[in-house]
């Protein structure tokens, strides 16, 4: 086991194990997103639900995170550890889920159904980001000394698979049905059971991660020559201590990174919420083509993510290629906002754009966090950052149904306006994330000592 140690296997493979949940995490969240043109037409539904029933739901994964939980359980993510902390909430959420799954096929009225499915997604939503922090701080540990950029554009690569393996395989798991046909619950429901099913996977894997992550703890006692220490006995300033996330609310770099975060992540995530229900009417496009249109995004970061994670790796820039990802992000919704109505062309022109950017800021922006932040609070910083992405991603979802659901009539001239007005409001807030990455292009000119725009190898 020893050699396989120095020969920097195990790393590698205790990440194999970390994406396989937040794989399941991704499917399951945007099960829906390539089906959301179904809710401008709630009498076809059995379900009942409508769009803004629908931004209503999605809103759900955000509400447990902003309120308190995210934060909450980062500091404990610090306090206990990854292993009793992710196994906590890789459980809560597949729990979430399965909630989802029951209220989809309960046959209860519609009101009723949506708002047990809200409650499963509030929990799967919480158990999702801590999953997520405890993963993300658990390549920062397994790759301290290593490629950690290109780790975790890995890790983002496979679990957007995830997202693109629900924006095609939904469609064709929902069929489309002949005009005035009814989709029962039972049909609806197929992406929930499938992410279900992922999800066991999952489980699974991160138990096997969980032995790993121990006997990986003690491995780097035994290679020190030290004995295995519990975190009571380590040293007094590898410490957490609760009033180190004032330190963080004082870091000016961290800041504008979460906010940054909230921002450019609430462009591309909320925007996926609604991909058929703004690009079928604004490119005149069926849902098949629609479905291969937005996958787009998920695919282009499973290549190119690990890429541009070698880049910051070995060539640093960093806050460059954030503002490189921020202008591509506002093109692409400046496309999919003006762009000349019914010409596929500019569709699939955008989300080439927008997958790029998607691509890139990520793999420079989560890097750069350790560098930020003491070890001892990583997790709480990882936690807070969520926190303010989810609080963007929870008001910016119900803000695109209500705006879809205002203007999606049985005319589709009404459902274009409506994919236009959320366009020019992603647009907004586009713009906002690329003033953010200008601000953190000139921080780290003004303080190199921060090595912002370092090689990490």
């Amino acid at each position: 086991m020893t050699s396989l140690f120095n020969k920097k296997f195990l790393p590698w493979l205790a990440l194999a194990c970390l994406v396989v949940p937040m794989f399941a995490s991704y499917f399951f969240d945007d099960m829906f997103s390539t089906l959301s043109h179904l809710f401008d037409n709630p009498s076809l539904l059995e379900l009942g639900w409508n769009s803004a029933d629908y931004g209503l739901y999605t809103s759900g994964y955000s509400v447990l995170c902003v309120f308190g939980g995210l934060v909450i359980c980062g500091m404990l993510l610090d306090k206990w550890g990854v292993r009793i902390t992710g196994s906590i909430f890789v459980g809560m959420m597949a729990g979430g889920a399965a909630l989802v799954a029951w209220a989809i096929t309960s046959g209860l009225a519609p009101k009723t159904s949506l708002s047990v499915a809200y409650v499963g997604c509030m929990l799967f939503g919480l158990g999702s980001e801590i999953a997520g922090v405890a993963v993300t701080r658990s390549i920062a540990k397994w790759f301290k000394d290593g490629p950690m950029a290109f780790a975790m554009g890995l890790q983002l690569a496979i679990a957007r698979l995830g997202t693109a393996f629900a924006l095609v395989i939904s469609p064709r798991l929902v069929a489309a049905k002949a005009p005035g046909e009814i989709y029962s619950l039972a049909e609806t429901a197929r992406p929930a059971f499938l992410g279900l099913g992922l999800m066991a996977a999952g489980m699974i894997l991160w138990a096997l991660f969980v032995a790993m992550d121990a006997r990986f703890d003690r491995m780097k006692q035994s290679l020190s020559g030290g004995p295995v220490l519990r975190q009571a006995q380590e040293p007094e300033e590898e410490q957490f201590r609760f009033k180190d996330v004032l330190g963080l609310l004082k870091n000016k770099q961290f800041i504008m990174i979460a906010l940054l975060c909230v921002f450019f992540y609430s462009s591309i995530i909320s925007f996926k919420k609604f991909a058929s229900a703004i690009l079928i009417p604004r490119f005149g496009v069926p849902v098949e083509a629609a479905s291969w249109m937005v996958s787009m995004l998920p695919f282009s970061t499973v290549v190119f993510a690990p890429l541009f994670g070698i880049m910051v790796d070995k060539i640093g820039k960093g806050t460059r290629w954030m503002v490189v990802g921020a202008i591509l992000a506002l093109v692409a919704h400046l496309l999919l906002a003006f762009a000349p109505a019914g010409v596929p062309f500019y569709g699939y022109l955008s989300m080439v754009f927008l997958g790029f950017g998607y691509s890139l800021v990520p793999a420079a922006m989560w890097p750069s966090v350790p560098k930020l932040v003491p070890a001892k609070v990583l997790g709480t910083a990882y936690a807070l950052t969520y926190w303010v992405q989810n609080l963007g991603l929870m008001l910016f979802k119900m803000f695109a149904g209500n705006i879809l659901a205002a203007k999606s009539s049985d005319a589709a001239t009404s459902n274009a306006v409506g994919a236009v007005g959320v366009e020019i409001m992603f647009v907004c807030v586009c713009i906002l994330a690329l003033l953010l990455a200008i601000g953190l292009r000139r921080s780290s000119a003004n303080r190199p000592e921060l090595h912002l725009d370092t090689p990490s190898t």
